[in-house]
């Protein structure tokens, strides 16, 4: 049995927005010293200008999955945001093999460090490139040691899109011993933000992060989808304040 409660239904398109959807996915296993941990997976859809589909962190392929997004359009992009979140970019680029597979900062060495095979064609920046600039703004998020990341803005929504700069696992979803590691790493709801360990990988260097921070403030986004852990649907901009306090 899981020690983590999942987002179900899973694998169904959720909007979140006018051209903007999530998809909550099957349960990974994270490892760490000593073992592994489960995490919730989410992905993020948008629609382009020119009806095209971005695909941010594609989840575990699934037939269904794949039937609901055809029916939405095509698949033009397929993102990973940081080098940790990468694992079906390869099963979703068969599936769909004129999307273009972007890579972000360090995932190339990550996947071979893995033995996982995997192509990218394109290297994310901190700038969006002219295929979907019109619809999404992005950021390099520099400062960490360990785990850099491409960070999104859906302009006409203003919804932020992160992927592990920020955690927010509910205490109800999690077993007692689970609900210990969060609350100790400190990214338990409401007060979610990037894990302990993360955390400690920008010492020396926060100066660095929280200019990218006061570039993602400035966006002033109205709500925040997170990869992992229950999103923030309003109150966006505050929610980020809050859960950036420790670059202070």
């Amino acid at each position: 049995m899981s020690s983590i409660g999942l987002y179900e239904p899973l694998n169904v398109i959720k909007p979140v927005a006018p051209g903007l959807w999530l998809v909550d996915g099957p349960e990974i296993r994270m490892a760490v010293p000593g073992g592994h941990l489960p995490f919730p997976t989410r992905m993020t859809v948008a629609r382009l200008a020119d009806g095209g589909l971005w695909c941010h962190s594609p989840i575990a392929p699934d037939g269904g999955l794949f039937a609901a997004i055809d029916a939405l359009g095509p698949v033009r992009h397929l993102v990973s945001p940081n080098m940790l979140h990468y694992a079906h970019i390869a099963a979703w680029k068969q599936r769909y093999p004129d999307a273009v597979a972007w890579a972000s900062p360090g995932v190339r060495e990550r996947a071979a460090s893995q033995h996982v095979a995997v192509t990218f064609d394109a290297q994310l920046g901190d700038t969006p490139p002219r295929d979907w600039a019109d619809t999404l703004d992005q950021l390099h998020f520099r400062g960490s040691r360990v785990l850099e990341e491409i960070v999104f803005l859906h302009r006409d929504s203003g919804t932020l899109i992160l992927t592990d700069l920020i955690e927010n696992f509910e205490p109800s979803r999690l077993s007692r011993g689970m609900r210990l590691l969060v609350r100790l790493a400190g990214s338990l709801d409401p007060d979610g933000k990037a894990p302990l360990d993360m955390r400690l990988t920008y010492l020396g260097r926060k100066r660095v992060g929280r200019a990218c921070l006061e570039r993602m403030l400035a966006w002033r986004p109205r709500r925040v989808i997170l990869a992992h852990g229950r999103c923030y649907l309003q109150d966006g901009e505050a929610e980020l304040r809050r859960a950036f306090r420790w670059l202070a």
